[in-house]
């Protein structure tokens, strides 16, 4: 096997995020191009000596053109998953455009993508209408494009898979759309990387169009049903009925699982289309072992029973620039405790906010926010945590993402949730002077509201500031020294 330079765009996202170390461990160089760099911190392949991260945009030719030179091929792992319209068709047709013409120009061998199965025909939905189209933009210059199609992905992690966990998981009844006697080919995420690791030593592969599927077929409701099996609960009753649109089901998938309406109605919309293999050629050129729909279920939800999600669909959430705090009016709302325990036990113990563990008291009123959130297109609670222990640069937790983290000194959350203004909530631990063994901790709250709606919402939320943040203050505060007194306890039990 050659070994090779080639570039993978998309690697703080779900597919991408785990091609790298695979790519990596078949002998390559990779060189990773993002927005957000220390997204990529946390990964414990980023520090490798073959691992090359360029900071840019696809939208960008010069960061492109930086991050090509020399590569052999490069990995178009890049989508809109947003809500349909034009409007994202359009632009990641012009991203797709913008990337095949400065591979042509760095003289890129081959580009490969991971697009979408389904029927050809008028009748697309428009998420896979975007993906035909970007498979035409990467298709319009001299460099040859391997094209893999996939149905729907599962693994731990997965946007498909967290949708059927979280449906079957809540609704023991469920009204769904027709589409969902509506046949597809799953294909475990185990199998998706190895094709997109092997086609590159594979020649046969190279400016063909491959389906990629697992080895069974199974309609959404059978799915369903080894779901339910797989997470040991009974199996639900469906009732298929003709009146949920697209919208109305994306609008239901947002309300009972993790995913917003503008990531679910793609998705939803793709019940429609019959997403089957069309041949097996894929398989034929890049034998591997193709895992059962109930492998890939079984293995995704061990996955999560375990606590080894490797990567998650909320990673590739966008990090924008700190909030421009510069001008108008900031609230700040600042509580500060004195804190029995090291800052290291500190800085972990605020590390284990949100997800399962929740937010130290006033879990109601949380879960009622969280609610809300929902109900006005927010991510709500649901969207959880990847690890329940850690936390990195760019990770979502619930309706917050990692904006900065510094260990055993600071962590920012910048809220996602659906707001009439900016918010951060900032956590400091400095060591006390006279005490090393001991920290202060202190809490912020900033928010910059927008108009007289977000001066109306800071009022009105002010009166349960108390009894929320001090909660939570009193239980990072004592989770920490509950951790330390157990850690003096072990060190005096020792022989």
């Amino acid at each position: 096997m050659a070994r090779k330079t080639v570039l993978v765009t998309g690697a703080t996202g779900y597919i991408g995020g785990r091609l790298v170390p695979r790519l990596l461990d078949a002998g390559h160089t990779v060189r990773c191009l993002t927005r957000a760099p220390r997204k990529l911190d946390a990964r414990s392949w980023s520090s490798r000596s073959d691992v090359q991260i360029f900071a840019g945009d696809v939208a960008d030719p010069q960061s492109l053109r930086r991050a090509m030179q020399g590569c052999h091929a490069a990995y178009y792992l890049v989508h809109s998953m947003m809500s349909v319209g034009s409007a994202y068709r359009s632009h990641d047709r012009l991203l797709a455009e913008n990337f095949a013409n400065v591979a042509a120009q760095e003289r890129i061998e081959r580009i490969i993508y991971l697009g979408g199965l389904g029927e050809t025909g008028p009748d697309l939905s428009e998420h896979l209408k975007s993906r035909r189209e970007v498979e035409a933009a990467l298709s319009s210059t001299s460099v040859p494009v391997t094209v893999l199609r996939a149905a729907m992905i599962i693994g731990s992690g997965s946007a498909s898979f967290e949708i059927l966990r979280y449906l079957v998981e809540r609704l023991p009844v469920m009204l769904t759309p027709r589409w969902v006697n509506t046949e597809s080919q799953p294909i475990a995420v185990r199998n998706v990387l190895t094709y997109l690791v092997d086609c590159l030593d594979v020649a046969e592969t190279t400016g063909r169009t491959l389906d990629v599927g697992g080895s069974d077929i199974a309609t959404y409701r059978q799915l369903m049903d080894i779901m339910s099996d797989a997470l040991g609960i009974r199996r639900r009753f469906v009732i298929s009925v003709p009146v949920l649109t697209p919208r109305l089901s994306s609008l239901w998938i947002h309300l009972v699982t993790p995913l917003s309406r503008r990531i679910a109605r793609p998705l939803a919309e793709g019940l429609r289309n019959r997403v089957v293999c069309r041949n097996d050629d894929a398989a034929r050129l890049m034998p591997q072992k193709l895992l059962t729909a109930r492998e890939a279920i079984d293995a995704a939800v061990g996955k999560i029973s375990s606590r080894t999600i490797e990567t998650a669909w909320s990673d590739a959430g966008v990090i924008p620039g700190d909030p421009d705090w510069a001008g108008g009016k900031i609230f700040n709302d600042r509580r500060e405790t004195q804190v029995d325990a090291a800052p290291a036990g500190v800085f972990r113990a605020v590390c284990r906010l949100g997800g399962q563990h929740g937010y130290h008291g006033s879990d109601r009123l949380w879960w009622l926010r969280g609610l809300m959130d929902r109900l006005v297109g927010g991510p709500g609670l649901r969207r959880g945590r990847r690890d329940a222990e850690h936390l990195a640069f760019g990770d979502a937790l619930d309706f917050w993402r990692v904006t900065e983290i510094e260990t055993n000194r600071r962590l920012e959350l910048r809220a996602e949730m659906r707001l009439p203004g900016e918010a951060t909530l900032t956590f400091d631990i400095e060591p006390t002077k006279t005490d090393p063994r001991r920290a202060t901790l202190t809490q912020t709250a900033r928010f910059k509201p927008r108009g007289l709606f977000g001066l109306a919402y800071w009022y009105g939320v002010m009166p349960f500031h108390g009894l929320v943040f001090n909660a939570m203050l009193r239980g990072i505060r004592r989770e920490a020294e509950t951790d330390h007194g157990s850690s003096l306890t072990e060190e005096h039990d020792k022989p």
